[in-house]
């Protein structure tokens, strides 16, 4: 077991979850966050803290408000790793959308990375190390229709990775970006059986991803040479490669 630590917000299910076991197995401390499901994350740190001999700190907050935020990081003497995985989708269309509906979209998705990032950048600076890896989509970068505002603050959350990469590389602190495709989590279940074949066929992997393979990809991130920042890497089935 090594003595680092890791914040994977949004742990409860899908690609948190499966970033949660991953990171366990390797030892590493873990404090995990999720708003609704907080009996199923305490359920699994209960589980990895059994498994693996780790700590694990189940945490219920809402990132997308600032108060929040920064009582978990009240609680953190020390920080490696944060994983900002906490994210909610809206599909519609722009002109039926209400402001109360844009606001939370971007609250979630967006201002979530800069009140965990402002917190854990003074963690890290005292060890002048620290990894800080966000969990994106390739609508970030392509955009979709009846996605507007999700493509909106993931298109924004790509560009506040190379931004930061660029402020803090000087300080050995990476910032890197995982963009997904279509992953066979939760956020996906309102799509129809003839959506999800139509889908599928655009695919040349032949298949959705699945929130272990996301999680592996997390780690290797985690787990990459310092020299490799700023980066928005795509897993995708050679979706839009």
């Amino acid at each position: 077991m090594n003595n680092k630590s890791v914040l994977i917000t949004g742990a409860s299910r899908g690609i948190g979850r499966a970033a949660a076991q991953a990171f366990a197995r390797e030892g590493y401390h873990l404090v995990l966050t999720c708003l609704h499901s907080y009996d199923a994350l305490k359920e699994l740190a209960a589980s990895l803290q059994s498994a693996y001999g780790i700590s694990c700190t189940p945490l219920q907050a809402d990132m997308g408000i600032e108060q929040d935020v920064d009582r978990i990081f009240s609680q953190l003497d020390s920080l490696d790793i944060l994983v900002n995985n906490a994210g909610i989708a809206h599909v519609g269309l722009l002109s039926d959308m209400t402001t109360r509906e844009w606001r939370r979209i971007m609250a979630v998705n967006l201002d979530s990375c800069f009140y965990t990032c402002r917190a854990a950048i003074p963690l890290m600076l005292r060890k002048h190390s620290g990894k800080i890896i966000n969990i994106s989509s390739v609508w970030g970068a392509q955009g979709a229709s009846m996605e507007v505002a999700y493509s909106t603050a993931k298109g924004g959350m790509n560009a506040f990775t190379k931004a930061l990469a660029k402020e803090l590389a000087p300080s050995n602190i990476q910032v890197n970006a995982v963009a997904c495709g279509v992953i066979d989590t939760d956020m996906n279940a309102w799509l129809s059986p003839e959506d999800r074949e139509a889908l599928q066929a655009e695919i040349p992997a032949d298949r959705p991803g699945n929130p272990e393979e996301v999680a592996e990809l997390i780690l290797q991130t985690a787990h990459a040479p310092a020299y490799m920042t700023g980066q928005i890497i795509t897993i995708d089935g050679g979706w839009y490669t």
